[in-house]
């Protein structure tokens, strides 16, 4: 049989794929590499075509390549909206394997489903039951409270402050909430420990906070589809808090929407065993943007649990809560029944309010206010010493409370002071950094560093809001723990009222740094919640702060901002940098670099081994992994003699900078060879372990690992990679040299310009034109000098002939063009080798044996094959090698006179419902449940 159409279309889209992740999202332009064109089924209609079927933009799917392939499980496409210059709407398809998503799992003998891509692990002899939670809909916060003056949600839905500004642009994010109880569907002893997570959702990634009590510390935490299986596996680092913080990456889009369905659950356990395991079901709550205090309720009894989100109203002392139950009230009933609960609130056994209602047994969450909180009231709800109880009445009575506290996050409580953000704006180029930590009994640990002031310090508050223009709200003075000589304060507020509280957690408090030529305040930043992102940066610890201070020469900025910067044992540099004060024009495009020998001010412009591109962003924040740095950097890290540096388009030379001291023991740099995060783990330097490695390459007698590069001993103008045990060898391509007299040194494949014999007035105009950085391109990771032209390296697939790269010396920005092919004459062009970008027209004087790699007939004998880009002689066969898949096994092909015909390996027809595949096995075979 013919190559399915579908499987063309997925090695032509792979081109689209490539550049996604291969040019950074500022400067480096996309690859000029397009998918397979196919007609649109009408006029104005946007989306993707693909394999002969049209799919909706936003829409994803799994390639079927057709017989005998079928669909492809463990890739997955994706119809990517995109925009023209003139603002029209397509789509591009995007195809990745998602095989290397699959989690992680405990048990002996996992199992692979039909129809799955991941293996499972097979079910025991009790099936878990799917149960509803008690909450599907919360239809008040969405439908009520927004037309209906006074009415108790008011305040969640009014908050302008609620908004998501500071995410940047085209983030979003949404929350949810989980709570966990022991699972009681079995014969097997429960556990009555409950769990509290919230979740927040940002474009693909999800963080969550998880705090549980009435157990053990957790080993896992997995995540679980709507059909049971799971999702993702998160393994619990040991420690000695109720806090378990996380970060779930690269959510694949069904993923997202089940989650946007809530219909993704997770469960928690202790050991493989489920004595141990809690679990609930994910839900979307409004709520959560206007909570400040929480509480984890609690019983005796197992599968019985809750929690209680709660808040202030914003100018009485109204507290407002909803319920969440969970197994509190039995609804195994078919119709819905009204059920008495009792709401308490406690201090020391003595009851303070009683709130007496009823809730329908197949929804039974709750919300109400208590009005008018007295200062005893209020001021036990801020130390952590009230306690909300909730219990039906009647026969069977049940009961579960817990303790009322500030709102537990993972979140960093943070604040960047600049001039800019000042009450009176201003252009100092000084900074200030606080972080601050919230307890139980309501006392706040605080960090400040204040840097660069113009003048005499003369103090430090904490403030509200200014009631009326330059008229400050003074909240709380730190000026007595101020010291003068480090710039620093460190201390403890343990006065914090509920409304403080409040107040601090909806992110309405700011802090002022006041000197004597600006007594109304020379800094001053908010202080804001910090999203959660998963970086090993120690947020516990005051951040580098970045000012115009420390800039060489310093630079009058009304910005400033603060980086935590960490170094793991992999001897990868995690960063998260805030920036706040920039004005308009400068927070549209920010990069952001990390320099060595800073105590030398600003490094030679003839050297980039010292600077790195951490990150081109837009907004406020940034975060990442630099997975590739030099010795020279590692050691600068180590010194102290590194630095920071953001750049403007305003100050594209600097607009702030900070001095990073990061101690490491990277003597010998990080893992330069491996291209891609993916391979990180299949990298390999021992000899005889790269043999054992199913992906490295064997190469001129030498074993290389997969996703390194090497120059080839055959010619030193060439470029070889391993790509997943084949080797892929390119020319080098030099570039165009402007100079006069150039020369070839001996260990090097391009000539340069020879400078020695350069006339003196020709060398000023040319480097007074030529960026002094270059360019860096995000593929290869490396900086490209001034006029450099290469073929770009985008892994895991090496070099893509078909584009050519040129570093811009007058802009250091990266162009990249397609090549462009000459007119043939001839009717039937070939391809000389696999891996040109062009056709030729063929040669008549061609002998048959030069006719391994062309698509043209024979003139004698039976014609040759093409797969892909591999060639086969008559009769030969062979395992398919698709992309994004590898090869498959379970497949036979040869070649019948220059046609490629296909044909799965047939299946015995079983007669068992219950099947499942082997490792290595290409049929399903009847699963035995033990």
């Amino acid at each position: 049989m013919l190559v399915p159409r579908a499987l063309r279309s997925l090695l032509c889209v792979l081109c689209a794929w490539l550049h996604t992740g291969a040019a950074s999202r500022l400067k480096s332009p996309a690859l000029p590499i397009q998918s397979e064109r196919e007609p649109l089924p009408s006029k104005g209609l946007s989306g993707c075509s693909f394999g002969g079927r049209f799919y909706s933009l936003e829409d994803t799917w799994h390639p079927d390549l057709g017989e005998p392939f079928g669909v492809m499980h463990c890739v997955q496409c994706y119809c990517e909206t995109q925009k023209s210059r003139r603002g029209k709407v397509f789509g591009k398809v995007n195809c990745k394997n998602i095989k290397q998503d699959c989690p992680g799992l405990d048990c002996d003998d996992p199992i692979l489903l039909p129809g799955h891509c991941c293996k499972t692990c097979p079910k025991g002899d009790v099936d878990r039951k799917q149960t509803d939670s008690v909450l599907d809909s919360f239809e008040y916060f969405h439908e009520k409270g927004r037309d209906k003056e006074g009415d108790l949600h008011k305040s969640y839905n009014d908050r302008s402050y609620l908004s998501s500004e500071e995410l940047g642009p085209g983030e979003s994010r949404t929350d949810f909430v989980a709570v966990l109880t022991g699972v009681t569907e079995s014969w097997l002893p429960g556990s009555n420990g409950v769990a509290r997570a919230r979740f927040s959702l940002t474009r693909t990634s999800l963080a969550f906070s998880v705090t549980y009590q009435r157990m053990s510390r957790p080993s896992k935490i997995v995540f679980l589809e709507s059909d049971g299986t799971t999702a993702f596996q998160y393994k619990v680092p040991k420690g000695q808090t109720d806090m378990i913080c996380g970060v779930w990456k690269n959510l694949p889009k069904p993923v997202i929407r089940q989650l946007q369905s809530e219909q993704i659950r997770i469960s928690m356990s202790t050991t493989t065993s489920r004595r141990d395991e809690v679990e609930g079901k994910i839900i979307k709550h409004r709520a959560l943007f206007a909570e400040t205090f929480s509480s984890t309720l609690t019983s005796e009894n197992l599968g019985m649990g809750g929690l209680a989100m709660l808040t202030l109203s914003d100018t009485e002392n109204n507290l407002h809560f909803i319920l969440i139950l969970q197994g509190l009230i039995d609804h195994k009933e078919k119709e819905p029944m009204l059920v008495p609960i009792r709401v308490q609130l406690v201090y020391r056994k003595h009851v303070l309010r009683e709130i007496r209602a009823n809730v329908t047994s197949h929804d039974p969450d709750f919300a109400e206010v208590l009005t008018e909180l007295n200062s005893r009231e209020l001021f036990w709800l801020s130390r952590g010493q009230l306690e909300i109880a909730v219990a039906t009445e009647g026969q069977d009575p049940r009961q579960i409370s817990g303790f009322i506290t500030g709102r537990k996050s993972c979140d960093s409580i943070q604040s960047v002071m600049s001039s800019g953000d000042a009450l009176t704006p201003g252009k100092t180029g000084g900074v200030g950094s606080a972080i601050f930590s919230l307890h139980d009994n309501g006392t706040l640990d605080y960090q400040v560093q204040v840097a660069g002031l113009t003048s005499d310090f003369l103090g430090l508050t904490i403030e509200l809001k200014p009631r009326r223009r330059n008229k400050r709200s003074v909240l709380y003075d730190l000026t007595a723990e101020y010291n003068k000589a480090t710039g620093q304060a460190q201390g403890s507020w343990s006065r914090l009222e509920a409304r403080h509280i409040h107040m601090l957690l909806q992110n309405e408090l700011f802090i002022n740094v006041a000197t004597a030529h600006s007594q109304e305040g020379e800094l001053r930043g908010q202080i804001r919640a910090l999203l959660y992102s998963g970086l090993e940066a120690p947020r516990h610890e005051l951040p580098t702060t970045l000012a115009g201070h420390f800039v060489s020469p310093p630079v009058r900025t009304g910005a400033s901002g603060h980086a935590w910067v960490s170094v793991d044992k992999q001897c990868h540099l995690h960063y998260e940098i805030v920036v706040t004060g920039l004005s308009k024009a400068d927070d549209l495009a920010v990069n952001a670099h990390l320099h060595g020998l800073a105590e030398i001010g600003e490094i030679n412009d003839s050297s980039t081994n010292h600077k790195r591109l951490l990150t081109g962003f837009y907004g406020s924040q940034a975060q990442g992994v630099l997975k590739d740095i030099s010795v020279e950097l590692l050691q600068h890290l180590d010194q102290g003699t590194a630095f920071i540096q953001v750049s403007t388009k305003t100050n594209p030379r600097g607009e702030i900078r900070g001095r990073v001291h990061v101690q490491n023991n990277c003597e010998f740099g990080t893992r330069a060879e491996v291209e891609d995060s993916e391979f990180d783990d299949l990298f390999v330097k021992d000899p005889e372990e790269l043999k054992k490695d199913p992906q490295t390459c064997f190469f001129e007698n030498q074993h290389h690992a997969h996703g390194s590069r090497w120059t080839p001993n055959y010619d030193k103008c060439f470029s070889c990679s391993c790509q997943k045990r084949t080797v892929i060898c390119d020319p080098v391509i030099c570039p165009v040299l402007t100079c006069s007299r150039t020369t070839q040194p001996e260990d090097k494949c391009c000539p340069v310009c020879d400078e020695s014999k350069e006339p003196k007035d020709m060398k000023v105009p040319e480097r007074v034109e030529e960026h002094p950085e270059g360019c860096y391109f995000e593929g290869d990771q490396k900086m490209h000098a001034p006029g450099t032209t290469w073929h770009p390296f985008v892994p895991p697939f090496g070099y893509i002939k078909c584009a050519v790269c040129t570093c811009k010396g007058s802009s250091g920005e990266v162009h990249c063009e397609k090549v462009t092919c000459p007119v043939l004459t001839c009717t039937h062009p070939v391809r000389r080798n696999p891996s040109d970008c062009c056709k030729e027209c063929p040669e008549e004087e061609r002998t048959p044996a030069g006719l391994e790699h062309s698509d043209m007939m024979q003139a004698d004998g039976p014609r040759h094959c093409k797969f892909g880009k591999s060639f086969y002689q008559n009769s030969d066969n062979w395992h398919p090698w698709v992309p994004l898949v590898g090869e498959m096994k379970c497949i036979n092909c040869w070649c019948d006179h220059g046609v490629t015909k296909c044909q799965r390996k047939q299946c015995p027809v079983l007669s068992c419902t219950n099947t499942s595949r082997r490792e290595g096995v290409c049929c399903p075979e009847c699963h035995v449940e033990l």
